[in-house]
């Protein structure tokens, strides 16, 4: 038997010395703390910008940084980078909460800043905490963005990014192929004299590798909630491009600073016609905004995606496919294109807007639109601006296009309540769930596809209220769970009166499951080592 140990023993600490896990501690905890003069290890642990300074000599790829439990007070840069081919991995240890607070007095505009490559950032929170000012007209406002994310390739999975005076995530142009999924962001920004300021993200690329953003939750930002776009002209370099946009759920951006803003943008604002959108697939995402669908008469601005700003920079290759697009008069717009493929999409908006400066691609079919449903106001889909209205037979006519699509009214729309599961991709036993319910009743939602096992407990958690269980339980035979909907109690935006929750037809949530497992003599006896 001793023998047996020993092996253990000397098993489990050669796995340790191979995967070089290091370990970080908040600067003033209370019971361990880390120091600028520690070593990384549990007894003499580093503390958080430490650990980010570390040079490939000491962390590198396949390497760990822990992060254990702690509010982490500051503003942070990570300079960490792999110099092999793997990548190094800073986590929340565990299941610990790992919160990092950029409300602090200090001249660093971002509460992360990454500029190493080869990271994988998961499981943290990046936040405001206390009291701060959300008004742009107040002398005291000492805004930030969230990540800023600014060179090299990186991971970012399963972060929450919320309440954040500002951006919440900037993906931008120089970081490549990277990753951002199973995240959420929600609740930042300010609001300004005319409008809110602060988007959930900002993402822009100049690489060939495609930026891959999937199956995050992006909501209740005071701005926008995604924007794949360039403000500025004349930079002579094309770095609105390459993006991959699966998976999402993004819906009622704008809302707390009193309007709906746009959920999804992608253009560019260069007058000079280089830097033009190209090369976007939008795909399997729900986008949605506020609509009562009992009195859909009522419809007022709220844009879930829009393609194209100005006819100098009509966007390129763009492919959008298999959506649920939900918003009121603008839900969805094709401003300024070149060339699109729109194909078996859902949508529902007052009607889908065209700017003149689509006639070309339309008539050469450049802009393909096909097994599509529509739903709108009258019957009539289709508007060019300054131009025309088209009924869908008249569209087919004209431009031959739409050939197996549908068409209908407002009140006419009909949808499976169950829009979306979605396993995460660090966690495959927990998923994001997307309901739709027009009279806002309970959703049962069958989880027999997903490697759900009878007897496998479970925590709901609403997205709208997330750090609090909504409902617990033990999946049964039928593998169905019973999602309330019609909910009440909501996580507004710290120091704003104006934010909603969405309306009683519209719920996201994630599930977790966890297997009850029986454990064998060895985990009994020496489970500290598993």
């Amino acid at each position: 038997m001793k023998h047996i140990i020993s092996i253990i023993i000397l098993l489990s600490s050669a796995i340790a010395f191979a995967q070089n896990e290091f370990h970080v501690f908040p600067l003033d905890g209370t019971t361990i703390a880390g120091t600028p003069n520690g070593n990384g290890s549990i007894d003499n642990p580093w503390d958080l910008q430490t650990a980010l300074s570390q040079s490939p000599e000491y962390v590198n790829g396949g390497d760990t940084i822990w992060i254990h439990e702690g509010v982490y007070n500051g503003r942070f840069m990570s300079l960490i980078r792999s110099s092999n081919s793997k990548f190094i991995t800073v986590s929340a240890f565990k299941d610990d909460t790992v919160i990092l607070d950029g409300n602090v007095s200090t001249e660093g505009k971002y509460v992360l800043e990454v500029k190493g490559g080869k990271v994988i950032f998961r499981n943290f929170e990046v936040t405001y905490l206390g009291d701060f000012p959300r008004l742009y007209s107040d002398k005291n406002i000492r805004g930030a963005n969230g990540i800023n994310h600014i060179s090299g390739e990186c991971k970012f999975q399963n972060l929450k990014i919320y309440n954040i005076p500002g951006l919440g995530f900037g993906s931008w142009k120089s970081t490549g192929g990277s990753v951002i999924e199973d995240c959420i962001i929600y609740n930042n920004g300010i609001i300004g004299k005319e409008r809110g300021f602060g988007e959930g993200m900002y993402v822009q690329n100049h690489s060939d590798n495609t930026r891959i953003i999937r199956n995050n939750i992006i909501f209740n930002n005071y701005y926008k909630g995604v924007e794949i776009w360039s403000a500025s002209s004349g930079q002579n370099k094309e770095f609105v491009k390459n993006i991959t946009l699966s998976g999402n759920v993004i819906f009622n951006n704008g809302i707390p600073s009193g309007r709906h803003q746009g959920n999804v943008i992608i253009a560019s604002n260069d007058r000079e016609s280089v830097n033009i959108a190209k090369h976007i697939k939008v795909e399997n995402n729900v986008l949605y905004h506020n609509v009562d669908f009992i009195k859909n008469n009522k419809l007022g601005d709220a844009s879930s995606l829009l393609l194209g700003f100005i006819k100098q920079a009509l966007v390129e290759d763009i492919i959008v496919t298999d959506n649920v697009i939900i918003g009121q008069n603008n839900a969805f717009s094709i401003l300024h294109a070149k060339s699109v493929l729109f194909k078996n999409n859902t949508v529902y908006t007052g009607y889908v807007h065209f700017d003149r400066s689509t006639l070309p691609g339309l008539e050469s079919q450049l802009i393909q639109m096909d097994h599509n449903n529509y739903f709108s106001k009258r019957g009539v889909p289709f508007r060019i601006s300054k131009h025309k209205d088209y009924t869908l037979t008249d569209w087919q006519n004209t431009f031959k296009i739409d050939t197996h699509s549908s068409a209908g009214a407002l009140k006419d729309f009909e949808i499976n309540s169950v829009l979306k599961v979605s396993s995460l991709h660090t966690k495959p036993s927990h998923f994001n769930v997307v309901l739709l319910e027009k009279n806002g009743n309970d959703v049962e939602v069958n989880f027999s596809d997903y490697n759900i096992e009878e007897g496998m407990t479970y925590k709901i958690y609403d997205i709208e209220n997330s750090h609090k269980v909504l409902k617990s339980g033990k999946i049964t035979k039928t593998l169905k769970v019973s999602f309330p909907m019609n909910l009440t109690n909501f996580e507004k935006p710290l120091h704003n009166t104006l934010a909603i929750k969405s309306a009683d037809n519209f719920g996201v949530f994630r599930i977790e499951f966890e297997k009850s497992e029986k454990k064998s003599f060895f985990k009994r006896l020496f489970g500290w080592l598993f």
